[in-house]
């Protein structure tokens, strides 16, 4: 694998290089309006809460919050990995806001949210890599909006299983840790993460009693259909039980390109695989991302 991984960037075409044809027709999504989308964004703006949909450019954004829906990004708005597809910002982040659970819990009863996900940047700095305000938010949501039902789209918390055990020790409805890319590519995609613990990662979870577990993979960075599937027998071997599967879209030119656009009929190809292999739910198409009918997931 070293070899493999030291010339990983001729496994990918030079960032100036672009792909012969624009983006097909099946990646065209509403522009955000109605009504719903204005009450979500007066509220996101009002609390000064961050949100991946807008960090991460998420494609869904108009659908989701033209829903009253949103995914909450937690521990501030800057990341300290620097991974090769993601737009939120990479550099020092601010100090923890620790009446931040307060805020979301009280944004997730005023949007009437039945199921919520709540996601974070890294904070490699934190001693305990965030998970106190993580579990602090999510009984901040219990206490506030008992109704709610939750996803929890964790950082791999350096596979330090102290800080992994304040997420269990909350126990969301589902637990979500994405791999992100197929084994060859995690280097490049994911610089600062590893292939095999953020699947020991989701083991652990699903050992220490977690009901659901998720993770998610982009396609369209060089990955040949064998990975991808080889991707889905190792998630399936850590007993994951959903897994979402989408396009990935360059955020920026400073991104890594887009190598292919994956047909529609391909992503129904890996739908058909992971269901015999055994997920429990399998989200796949072009706009699907991670928290992307995410009350769906709860079965």
């Amino acid at each position: 694998m070293d070899i493999v991984e030291n010339n990983l960037a001729e496994t990918l075409p030079n960032k100036k290089e672009k792909i012969n044809k624009g983006k097909p027709k099946w990646l065209r999504v509403k522009l955000p309006v109605g009504k719903n989308y204005k009450a979500v964004r007066k509220l996101v703006d009002d609390y000064k809460l961050h949100t991946i949909c807008e960090s991460g450019n998420c494609p869904n954004m108009g659908e989701c919050w033209g829903a009253g829906t949103a995914t909450f990004m937690i521990l501030g708005n800057t990341c300290t990995r620097s991974c090769g597809f993601c737009a939120v910002n990479t550099g020092r982040p601010d100090t923890v806001e620790w009446d931040e659970p307060e805020k979301v819990a009280l944004s997730v009863k005023r949007m009437q949210i039945k199921h919520a996900v709540i996601t974070s940047v890294d904070r490699d700095d934190l001693a305990d890599g965030g998970s106190i305000i993580w579990a602090e938010t999510v009984r901040a949501i219990r206490r506030i909006s008992p109704g709610t039902t939750l996803e929890t789209l964790i950082p791999d918390f350096k596979g330090e299983t102290h800080n992994i055990d304040r997420i269990v020790d909350v126990h969301p409805e589902i637990v979500s840790h994405n791999m992100e890319t197929v084994r060859r590519l995690t280097r490049q995609v994911r610089i600062q993460a590893q292939y095999d613990r953020s699947l020991e990662v989701l083991s652990y979870l699903k050992n220490q009693g977690m009901k659901r577990t998720k993770s998610g993979i982009m396609l369209g960075l060089g990955e040949t259909e064998e990975e991808v599937i080889d991707a889905l027998k190792d998630l399936r071997s850590h007993n994951v039980d959903i897994i979402t599967l989408g396009q990935y879209l360059q955020p920026t030119t400073k991104h890594l390109p887009v190598v292919e656009y994956i047909e529609p009929a391909q992503f129904e190809y890996y739908k058909t695989v992971g269901m015999e292999l055994g997920f429990k739910y399998v989200e796949s198409g072009p706009l699907v991302r991670s928290s992307y009918h995410a009350e769906k997931h709860l079965f």
